[in-house]
């Protein structure tokens, strides 16, 4: 057989032989933890029954039996199948042939219970979270009752928990006695998959580590939401989805540059998944009533929550924390492309947004603002910028914000490679002293957090709005971190320290809560705002931008945004049309990518459609920002899918090209080139056109033309929608006197919700007399002059 015939078979039998050991052939590939459950290699422990259990502290004893994969020959096929297996360690006397560990099942809220399972003899480990806001509260309010075989929490809610001792399973039940979930082991009849996996922990032969997989039931109509920001089918169940961080390079792939190990089901409940290695879900992808969680961590750290899709969620946020509201000014429009480089032109485009009388509140400058483009050292070029402190005020002084890219990684030509280098700020390699090709800023090091803060403060204190954090996805898996772990921890967490990082400084400096990151991991919802990447410039982008950003949501982000008309290249007229109108009606909106994006540079009859555009979200600015302080306190997104605003609805789970602005707003986008209608799916209830007037029945599907801005968008009937007059910028908007638009079909009072810049939301209620729509009480009594107007609908 020739050599190298004899390799590719051995890299085919072994793929470890030319792997790092996590699966990885080349560096940035994703890491798939559910392979390494499919070898013959590793032993496998399975849970069989509880030793112990104290239902006053949570606590028990779980015995894990022992098995191993064993090939079986039949009918012409190898199956592998995994059956009992003896010790053999040595000394025998030291090695359990079934370990007895520990596991804990504990209440956190009436709707949130954790569950975790230890894979060593040892005790949970309780030290502080990055992902978690705080401690893990524990609630008394669960009633406990058992007997012999059985252990039964049931929660004020209604919701119950079922231990089984022997043989060991848990069940989730809600209050009418469904059945939720529960979990799968080896003993289920009636399947021939061989190559399933059942609850499980396996000892891997590479470096004797644990990984865990949980694997619990999937109802035949289960539907699976979230994991981040993932632009695969929005439903995820029969996928498989790796949550591990990689640049996406565009939004049409599985790989993600925010995965979230959080997903929600149809069913009623959600789990976390509280690890930062990496996390493969197997959503009935490999067995269709199977949903498998495998994880690189030693220790199975699983919290359920309960409840409606928005009950979910903010279980889910008040454990890992909500997104605060970022400044009014970040709501508007933000013009960038790559790149602006030079003062000239930032001037320019700022005075043609006015002369053009768009309305505009940033100006992002990206690659280009150094001396060498993409060489970032924190300083403005002096050749193509003369006084960038001053620019920045007189834009300032004319309603305009400046964003600033940059990145975490240097190269060697970068000037402060050496610096970062001497001072061991960056990920040292495995041969514990150097980089990698590139100094990767390590910010498990607070030395290296305040070098980095103390660069960012500089150019906040010269009036620089906001940072771009861009890239963090790709921190070395196998790289040495000063947390004392090594990637395989800190790899999917690295975002999460850089979001912070950033936030932190500008909040201290500016006092506003605002950066604008690409990557992001559980818990960076707490310092907002992230864009979906990438985009290539097609219809088929668009579409999946907007699933990725629903998927977002879902995974407890509240602010959202993308680059507007795709990132790869010049967008058609056509496009950027469409995917800014579909920008618009997006908690943030920014034109970005290849240039040119200015409006100007696609003729005059689009700079009158990209005006009027841009001006109907200027003009419901007190819609949007009361809708963000409400979504803020919630933990629910502003950019939200069908069911969660309709649960009870089975249509409104199956939609994924529509979505909820807020909660009145139904939003409809053009994916199809020259378009002017499509097919809209309207929930139960009666919808009113807010561009025509016309008025729609729902439960139903409807063939629907949009108005002179090319999207679909219609309002919930009995709705309020304060208004305000246009202004260049926010900064100019006078929010004193506001316009209150009631969508109404009948005298049913009318509702809605207003809030002025930092304050809470009000609610606002309307009725219709005989003279015409009425205030029926003033929430914000002497600061605003209201003008009230009936949009009076059409049949």
């Amino acid at each position: 057989m020739p050599a190298l015939r004899r390799l590719l078979i051995c890299v085919w039998l072994m793929p470890g032989i030319v792997s790092n050991g996590f699966g990885q052939t080349m560096r940035g590939d994703l890491i798939d933890v559910s392979e390494a459950f499919q070898r013959l290699d590793p032993v496998y422990f399975v849970p069989a029954r509880v030793e112990a259990f104290d239902p006053a502290v949570g606590q028990g004893q779980l015995r894990w039996e022992r098995y191993q994969r064993q090939p079986s020959l039949s009918f012409n096929k190898i199956d592998r199948p995994l059956v009992r297996a003896s010790s053999t360690e040595f000394p025998a006397t030291e090695y359990d042939r079934d370990p007895v560990l520990p596991f804990t099942i504990e209440p956190v809220s009436p709707r949130t219970v954790r569950l975790r399972f230890l894979t060593r003899a040892v005790a949970p480990d309780d030290t502080p979270s990055l992902m978690l806001v705080g401690p893990v509260p524990h609630d008394g309010s669960w009633q406990v009752q058992q007997t012999d075989s059985l252990i039964t929490w049931t929660s004020p809610a209604g919701y119950q928990i079922r231990l089984y001792r022997d043989p060991w399973r848990i069940a989730f039940y809600d209050p009418t006695g469904r059945l939720l979930t529960r979990t799968m082991t080896l003993d289920e009849p009636a399947t021939f998959a061989f190559d399933r996996v059942p609850f499980c922990y396996i000892r891997r032969s590479e470096d004797l580590s644990h990984w865990t997989a949980a694997t619990f039931e999937l109802a035949y109509d289960e539907k699976i939401f979230g994991t981040g920001e993932s632009f695969t089918r929005f439903n995820k169940r029969g996928q498989k989805i790796i949550a591990f961080l990689r640049d996406g390079m565009g939004t049409q792939g599985r790989r993600m540059y925010k995965p979230i190990p959080f997903f929600l089901s149809s069913r009623g409940y959600g789990v976390f998944v509280h690890t930062s290695t990496p996390v493969t879900f197997d959503f009935g992808h490999t067995f269709d009533q199977f949903n498998t969680i495998y994880t690189g961590d030693e220790t199975l750290d699983l919290f359920f929550f309960f409840g409606t899709p928005g009950q979910i969620l903010s279980e889910y946020t008040a454990l890992t924390g909500r997104s605060p509201v970022p400044p009014l000014w970040s709501f508007g429009l933000w013009m960038s492309r790559i790149t602006y480089n030079s003062e000239q032109q930032v001037r320019e485009v700022a005075a043609r947004l006015r002369q053009y009388r768009i309305p505009a509140d940033v100006i992002h400058l990206d690659t280009g603002w150094f001396e060498t483009d993409w060489r970032n050292d924190y300083q403005f070029s002096t050749t193509r910028f003369t006084d960038p402190a001053r620019m920045i005020a007189d834009l300032k002084a004319q309603g305009f914000h400046i964003s600033l890219w940059q990145l975490p990684y240097f190269s060697s030509k970068n000037r402060l490679y050496s610096e970062i280098v001497e001072k061991g700020l960056h990920v040292r390699s495995e041969n514990g002293r150097w980089p990698f090709e590139d100094a990767v800023l390590d910010f498990s090091n607070p030395e290296a957090v305040a070098w980095y803060q103390e660069k960012l403060a500089g150019l906040l204190r010269m009036g620089v709005g906001a940072i771009k954090v861009d890239f963090g996805e790709d921190a070395p898996v196998r790289g040495l971190y000063a947390s004392g772990r090594t990637g395989w921890y800190e790899h999917n967490l690295y975002p999460l320290r850089y979001n912070r990082a950033a936030a932190e400084i500008t909040t201290q400096v500016t006092g506003e809560h605002i950066i604008w990151a690409r990557s992001a991991w559980a818990g960076s919802q707490r310092y907002p705002l992230h864009w979906g990447g990438d985009a290539e410039n097609t219809n088929s982008a668009m579409a999946a931008t907007l699933r990725g950003g629903l998927s977002f949501g879902l995974s407890g982000f509240t602010y959202w945004s993308h680059d507007v008309g795709g990132f790869v290249s010049t967008p058609s007229v056509d496009l950027y049309r469409r995917w800014l109108a579909f920008g618009v009606f997006t908690s943030h909106t920014r034109c970005h990518g290849a240039p040119p994006r200015e409006p100007w540079a696609y003729g005059e009859a689009f700079v009158d459609d990209f005006r009027r555009i841009v001006e109907v979200k200027y003009r419901l600015m007190p819609y949007i920002y009361a809708q963000a302080v409400r979504s803020s306190a919630e933990g629910h997104p502003m950019m939200r899918p069908l069911f969660f605003e309709f649960p009870d609805d089975p249509t409104s789970w199956l939609i994924d090209d529509q979505y909820f602005f807020g909660e009145a707003l139904l939003v409809a986008p053009l994916f199809e080139t020259g378009a002017t209608g499509r097919r809209v799916y309207l929930p139960p209830g009666t919808w009113i056109d807010y561009q025509t007037g016309r008025v729609y029945e729902g439960g139903r599907w409807h063939e629907i033309e949009a108005g002179p801005v090319p999207i679909i968008v219609l309002v919930r009937d009995h709705t309020v929608l304060p208004h305000i007059a246009l202004a260049r910028s926010t900064m100019e908007m006078d929010w004193s006197r506001l316009e209150l638009q009631v969508f109404s079909t009948d005298g049913a009072p009318a509702r809605g919700w207003v809030a002025l810049p930092g304050e809470t939301a009000h609610e606002l209620q309307v009725v219709l007399g005989p003279d015409g729509p009425v205030l029926q009480e003033d929430p914000l009594e002497g600061r605003v002059q209201w003008h009230l107007q009936l949009r009076t609908p059409r049949r």
